[in-house]
């Protein structure tokens, strides 16, 4: 069995959390850095720079690892971007509320608000954003 074929006999939940922790490792470390270089004080305008530097990204290694999008990728790309608005929009609360309310760093907090939003955007990838075509349903 060759290394595609196993990997993509893994649950797709299990590719997600993979690829996903990567595309997190990824935009938290453009965040932390962004927050160093800014000021921590500045934490709102760091993660939406990072959401903004890391979506393309995301969206070629979600697409390609872990859903095998089969659709006309750039329709693929505005439903996900339409995700990642309502995503950053529960990111960017949570992390507000954490920081704010709960009176956590801003480096924690981001951990804590991008595990939450993680679980919603898998939810809208797989149900909405890269959901196969059943047997009868015209291809767009």
């Amino acid at each position: 069995m060759n290394i595609k074929s196993y990997w993509f006999n893994l649950d797709d939940k299990i590719r997600f959390l993979f690829v996903g922790g990567f595309n997190a490792g990824i935009s938290y470390l453009i965040y932390s850095i962004l927050c160093i270089l800014m000021g921590e004080s500045m934490y709102q305008i760091a993660l939406a720079l990072s959401w903004a530097i890391t979506s393309v990204i995301s969206f070629i290694t979600q697409r390609t690892l872990v859903f095998e999008g089969k659709g006309v990728w750039y329709k693929e790309y505005i439903k996900c971007c339409t995700t990642w608005f309502f995503s950053y929009l529960i990111n960017a609360g949570l992390l507000e509320f954490t920081v704010k309310y709960c009176q956590l760093n801003v480096f924690l907090a981001q951990l804590i608000s991008n595990f939450t939003a993680a679980v919603f955007t898998y939810i809208v990838f797989k149900l909405l954003v890269f959901k196969r075509k059943g047997i009868n349903e015209i291809n767009e």
